[in-house]
């Protein structure tokens, strides 16, 4: 038992490393492809060290292994060894892709090839790319993040804060860039062009790094009204697992009592359980609200320390006194 738990183990961590590695690519041919041929600045670590370096004179490395030093330090304690390695590899990964992917020139050729030079529109590749590299680089670091694996830099500090906050991913990498990127215009032969397109590469990334994350999760609220509402309610919690509640209702046209059924669901379960309504009655009546977030068994848990009431701290303040 124990071996084939090894094996079991090894397999993932294995299948873990190879899903990193394609992530990585992603990430780091989307860059080259589309990010640097369009002359434009995403935020990140790397942006805020050319920064400090314009700003100081200090070399970036310094500033970027300094500070990428102290996050994943901060990053292995607080979420375990196995994210610690598995960054460790993928800093590594990045360095060696982004030495070796500029010298390929059909990485180029596609960010060039969204709309030919030839082409009137030419002029728009310009904000097309840094649309397209946005997604492009959100779906291969939401591939590395979902295997407990990061390139460093924000990304850390992204996982970090989600762990104890409800603060999504994408939401510290938008606010993290948006200040990076508009530091830019600090910089000399910087015009307001490369940061607005440097803030359009940021929104793509931040929205699809959530969408990819945050997508499997989303829940709705299914309301039925059923007359056979309790052949329903049964057949959905036997068959789906999910807490069914009942409220009294009445109809005012008819004036007859009946109870309305409030399911809450994964978003992915809303057609299934729709079709298993209808098998018990063709005339139920379903109203369907997407819901933002939802805490309790089964779903997301609530994050962070519950703050103590001001009573309870009269209380300790007045024990203190007394003794």
């Amino acid at each position: 038992m124990c071996e084939i738990k090894k094996k079991v183990s090894a397999r993932k961590l294995i299948l873990d490393y190879i899903l990193i590695s394609i992530g990585v690519f992603v990430y780091t041919c989307s860059w080259q492809a589309f990010v640097v041929p369009t002359g434009i600045s995403g935020g990140g670590l790397v942006g805020f060290c050319t920064v400090l370096n314009y700003a100081t004179g200090i070399p970036i490395p310094v500033f970027f292994g300094t500070i990428n030093a102290a996050l994943l330090t901060i990053g292995t304690i607080v979420l375990g060894r196995g994210f610690g390695f598995k960054t460790i590899f993928s800093i590594i990964l990045s360095t060696i892709f982004f030495a070796i992917l500029p010298k390929m020139e059909w990485i180029y050729n596609i960010g060039m090839s969204t709309i030919p030079a030839d082409s009137p529109q030419a002029p728009l590749r310009y904000l097309v790319n840094p649309i397209i590299g946005g997604f492009a680089c959100a779906a291969g670091i939401a591939l590395i993040f979902k295997r407990n694996g990061s390139t460093g830099g924000t990304d850390i500090l992204a996982l970090i804060i989600n762990k104890y906050r409800d603060i999504s991913p994408g939401k510290v990498f938008m606010y993290a860039d948006f200040c990076i990127v508009g530091s830019i215009m600090l910089l000399p032969d910087k015009h307001l062009s490369d940061v607005i397109l440097g803030y359009i590469f940021t929104i793509a990334f931040s929205y699809m790094v959530d969408l990819i994350l945050t997508g499997s999760e989303q829940s709705v609220q299914i309301t039925i009204f059923s007359q056979k509402y309790s052949e329903v309610a049964d057949n959905l919690m036997s068959e789906f697992r999910r807490g069914v509640t009942a409220l009294d209702s009445m109809g005012w046209y008819s004036k007859q009592e009946s109870k309305v059924l409030v399911v809450v669901a994964r978003k992915q379960q809303l057609k299934d359980i729709t079709q298993a309504v209808r098998r018990v009655d063709q005339k139920a009546f379903i109203s369907v609200s997407p819901v933002s977030a939802v805490y309790g068994l089964g779903f997301a848990q609530l994050k962070g320390k519950a703050k103590k009431s001001s009573e309870s701290r009269l209380k300790r303040l007045v024990k203190w006194m007394d003794s």
